[in-house]
């Protein structure tokens, strides 16, 4: 009988602050993206990304990323 592997449910969730001015508060990344030697870089193209397929779906495009913060209490 096979066994499943186990799976890891956890998130480390981000503060975005867009060119523009605009904050988009608890963005939502697997801690499995953020495992290798980069820490934490991997997740603005992660966000990026998110953002292209959210705006695919609303039509309605974010600006580019100014900056990329844990959000605390975490």
């Amino acid at each position: 009988m096979a066994r499943k592997k186990p799976t890891d449910n956890t998130f480390v969730f981000f503060d975005v602050v867009y060119q523009d001015g605009t904050l988009s508060s608890n963005r939502k990344i697997a801690s499995a993206e953020l495992l290798g030697l980069e820490g934490d870089a991997p997740a603005k193209a992660l966000i990026e990304a998110q953002d292209r397929k959210i705006a695919q779906m609303s039509g309605n495009s974010r600006g580019p990323i100014k900056t990329i913060v844990r959000s605390p209490g975490q």
